[in-house]
């Protein structure tokens, strides 16, 4: 079992630094290669594409942004045409959904090839096996995470 007298040597401290250096990176790739969304904004894309019709609430929680700032980013995407927000019921209760149209479809898939095609050129680190392994553990550390956090989304 890994001895951990420091937090700087827990599991927590190593995704938490992992994490900040992807988010740099992909800020740094989204800049350099001169796509027309942020980060923020293509991962938004990317949660409406896989999730027709879903609504502003699911989409902060799945994005993990407050209601707040998923509505600027939902305001600009929808400024730029990208997606299109529609009034429906759910649990009886109005609540605003939205779904991408075809320009953010088009944008999404271009930008979702561009991105693919930098990260493919990125040092491999991992096997195809190593990375699906990896891809199940954190999955299921996040899982047992988000049991224990309470978070205000």
């Amino acid at each position: 079992m890994h001895k951990c007298e420091h937090y700087t040597d827990s599991i927590y401290y190593q995704l938490e630094q992992t994490a900040k250096y992807c988010r740099a990176l992909g800020i740094q790739m989204f800049q350099n290669l001169n796509i027309p969304l942020t980060m923020d904004e293509f991962v938004a894309l990317d949660v409406i594409q896989a999730n027709d019709g879903i609504c502003q609430r699911e989409l902060a929680k799945l994005i993990l942004k407050d209601r707040p700032n998923t509505g600027r980013i939902l305001n600009s995407l929808e400024e730029k045409g990208y997606v299109e927000r529609f009034v429906d019921t759910k649990n009886n209760r109005l609540v605003r959904k939205m779904i991408l149209t075809e320009e953010g479809k088009k944008v999404s898939k271009d930008v979702t090839e561009i991105v693919k095609n930098h990260i493919e050129k990125l040092p491999k680190v991992f096997s195809d096996e190593d990375k699906e392994t990896l891809m199940l553990s954190l999955k299921k550390f996040r899982e047992t995470l988000e049991k224990e956090v309470a978070m205000k989304i």
